[in-house]
């Protein structure tokens, strides 16, 4: 209990030095409010510690480099009577600019020793810089023309996949007009099919000869034309027999045998187509 009182009234010190003479921001204050503000208050007063001892640790190396700064001055006087203050304004700007280019080049002093090495190591440096930079030129250059190459192939493969996409919903709209015709001649094909079914039931209902049904006549139309076709040899065989001139007997009669088998198969034929007419 009394570390909780104490952490509060380092909190309302700290709050009282952070505001001044400014009033204090209501807030509530119970175990865990304290505890921030507390913990708030010492990372403060590290840094503010930390902040004073860099601004102890500067002011002491400017009263070191002041003092460098006069003693080196007072050599200077007593070496060659010379003061900065006896500098006219030309020479007080080289003085500034050798000053600062001292300063820019990091060097301990403004001698000839050290100005040398640090322009030339400054020279190096700007020799690779620009040895970097032609290589950057080089590889933004490789990198301009593969993205030119990349932007041609990119708008190339958008025109394909165009007419890919053209193609694909000609070929789609394709499908579905035959899926659409195929549907249709199912239909028609079973409309077709319950309609010949329907017949022939009617048919023999009617006592009709199933000889004459639709797969008979299809049986008997396969079996015409291949009679027909069996007729072909016999029609050139009598031709043959026509153009003989040896024993007209002999050959009346070949002639006659083959007349009366074309006649047998062509009234077959004839049997045979009125049955499928009826």
């Amino acid at each position: 209990m009394e570390a909780q009182e104490e952490k509060e009234a380092q909190v309302a010190a700290w709050l009282k030095k952070i505001f001044g003479d400014h009033s204090i921001p209501q807030y509530e204050v119970n175990a865990r409010t304290t505890e921030i503000l507390h913990h708030l208050s010492e990372r403060n007063r590290v840094r503010d510690r930390d902040v004073s001892l860099v601004i102890e640790d500067l002011k002491q190396k400017a009263s070191e480099y002041e003092s460098e700064a006069k003693h080196l001055q007072s050599l200077l006087m007593e070496s060659v009577n010379f003061s900065p203050a006896n500098l006219s304004s030309t020479g007080s700007r080289y003085l500034n600019a050798l000053a600062d280019s001292a300063v820019a080049l990091e060097i301990k002093d403004t001698s000839l020793a050290s100005f040398i090495p640090a322009v030339n190591d400054l020279t190096s440096d700007l020799f690779r810089t620009k040895s970097k930079n032609e290589e950057i030129k080089l590889e933004l250059a490789k990198l301009e023309k593969n993205l030119t190459a990349t932007l041609v192939l990119e708008k190339c493969l958008r025109e394909d996949l165009k007419k890919a996409e053209f193609h694909l919903s000609t070929e789609r709209a394709k499908v579905d007009s035959r899926l659409q015709n195929m549907d249709f001649l199912k239909a028609k094909s079973e409309e077709f099919r319950f309609g010949i079914r329907t017949a022939e039931e009617q048919l023999s209902s009617r006592g009709m000869d199933a000889s004459l049904s639709h797969q008979s006549l299809v049986a008997l139309s396969e079996k015409l034309a291949e009679l027909k076709r069996q007729t072909i040899p016999l029609k050139k065989k009598l031709e043959s027999y026509l153009d003989l001139m040896p024993n007209p007997s002999l050959a009346q009669v070949k002639i006659e045998e083959a007349k009366r088998e074309l006649d047998t198969i062509e009234a077959e034929l004839t049997k045979k187509v009125d049955m499928m007419e009826l």
